[in-house]
């Protein structure tokens, strides 16, 4: 293993849920990039996680692809167990896994909206309990946000927005009672990222577009620096707080 001292987060452990592409990959790769052994899990997207872990291997890093379902209580328990057997031990816990269902809340069925609280919420509170059983002081938890946790820009997202915006209150909480540890406890805050949850030529484009300082969808990369800062030393004075990576639409 490659623990070469001038990189950010050499001889680190990191774990990041919900990975085989878009957001989630591109963190994987960043912390990496930045010395992280690292654990992704996924749901359905077997191939696509084999072959970041294979990626992040061919850096020299240790990897490990591990399938599992964000709200339930036992996956939870046996991925974190199974990060810290492979990799060794668990440094940072980066809660990505996510799920949005558009659509107007009168009509929106009950399963759209039960599955975006599991997944949102539940997993994120299921995850870092068990993390919390191996994180040493000085450890990190980051879990991805939106901008529509703090104010909702256009309609149609009441029940995402609802979830993400459960993440504030909980990061702020978890501050507090991981400050003794110096665990810090932080959000990044996506805006509209160029995802194939939200692509940008997708339905809520026409939506999002005008109301952007900088116009044009966010890069994977931008939201993947960001979890690195807040992974790394520069970070470490930093908790119950947030990175806005919106392009503008909050200003």
């Amino acid at each position: 293993m490659d623990i070469t001292p001038n990189l950010p987060l050499a001889g680190k452990r990191a774990l990041v849920t919900g990975a085989a592409r878009g957001i989630g990959a591109a963190i994987a790769l960043k912390l990496a990039e930045d010395g992280a052994d690292v654990a992704i899990t996924y749901e359905k997207s077997a191939e696509k996680a084999e072959a970041l872990a294979a990626e992040i291997r061919a850096m020299g890093r240790k990897a490990v692809a591990i399938q599992a379902d964000a709200a339930s209580a036992e996956t939870a328990g046996a991925t974190v167990d199974r990060t810290v057997a492979d990799l060794g031990g668990l440094d940072i816990l980066v809660n990505n896994a996510g799920i949005l269902f558009a659509g107007d809340f009168a009509t929106q069925p009950l399963e759209e909206i039960q599955l975006q609280l599991d997944v949102n919420v539940r997993g994120v509170f299921l995850m870092t309990q068990a993390a919390l059983k191996h994180l040493p002081d000085g450890g990190r938890i980051i879990s991805t946000g939106s901008n529509a946790g703090l104010a909702v820009p256009f309609a149609g997202i009441a029940v995402y927005a609802a979830t993400k915006s459960a993440l504030e209150s909980f990061t702020r909480g978890l501050a507090r009672e991981l400050g003794s540890r110096e665990i810090t406890v932080n959000l990044v805050r996506p805006g509209p990222i160029d995802t194939d949850m939200n692509p940008a030529n997708g339905a809520l484009a026409p939506a999002i577009l005008p109301s952007l300082s900088i116009a044009r969808y966010g890069r994977t990369r931008e939201v993947a620096e960001a979890v690195a800062f807040l992974a790394g030393p520069g970070a470490s004075y930093i908790t119950g707080s947030g990175i806005l990576v919106d392009g503008g639409i909050s200003a």
